[in-house]
């Protein structure tokens, strides 16, 4: 998987998805500073799901972005996406390769180092290490830090993301530890003070 520099950001969809949101990803999308987009909303429909993901999976084609679904392989192949992303508790990455061929597939990894190399060794696209820091999108059951990332760094050239309250104060950090891309909802789709658009453009 190639890695570019300048579209560092894994930017995650928030958990609804209202009317406004696909002008907001249009324009943040336009910055060119997005790798990938992860569709992950657990509330609807598999049919509500098909419609949203057609309309996102469009506008990610047009901004050249990797478009990812959340823990579920099979909607990943009906929507046609580039990849899925996996949890520890979701569809064992063995059998999701089998469903998904040659796509793109991501393995949560917490703070483990175990976990990191079992991910390595099923040849997992990217590896996913965090809470970095405390996050309003999802509970905190595990916390992770830089050492993990300059660890894992020394035995594998597999992409790297961290995940984890991101923000325009502690994003730096990470890119200079090593991360290859920054997962980051919360900073564009709830700031109470920045709208999406300027909230991404303060992640230079």
């Amino acid at each position: 998987m190639k890695i570019n520099k300048k579209k560092f950001i894994y930017l995650i969809s928030p958990n609804n998805i209202p009317d406004s949101f696909y002008k907001n990803l249009k324009l943040v999308l336009k910055t060119g500073k997005v790798g990938f987009f992860q569709l992950r909303i657990k509330r609807y429909s598999q049919n509500k799901k098909i419609i949203i993901g057609k309309k996102i999976k469009n506008i990610c084609k047009k901004n050249k972005v990797k478009f990812i679904i959340n823990d579920d392989p099979l909607l990943a192949l009906k929507l046609n996406a580039d990849g899925c992303h996996l949890g520890q508790k979701d569809m064992n990455i063995k059998i999701a390769k089998k469903i998904l061929g040659k796509k793109i597939i991501g393995i949560t990894c917490h703070n483990s180092m175990n976990l990191a190399i079992k991910a390595i060794k099923a040849k997992a696209d990217y590896i996913a290490f965090g809470a970095f820091n405390q996050s309003k999108t999802k509970k905190t059951k595990y916390m992770a830090s830089v050492k993990i990332l300059n660890k894992v760094k020394k035995f594998t050239k597999t992409p790297v993301v961290a995940i984890g309250g991101i923000n325009a104060v502690n994003y730096k950090n990470l890119l200079l530890n090593n991360a290859n891309f920054l997962a980051i909802s919360g900073y564009i789709w709830k700031n109470k003070k920045y709208k999406p658009l300027q909230a991404i453009e303060r992640l230079k």
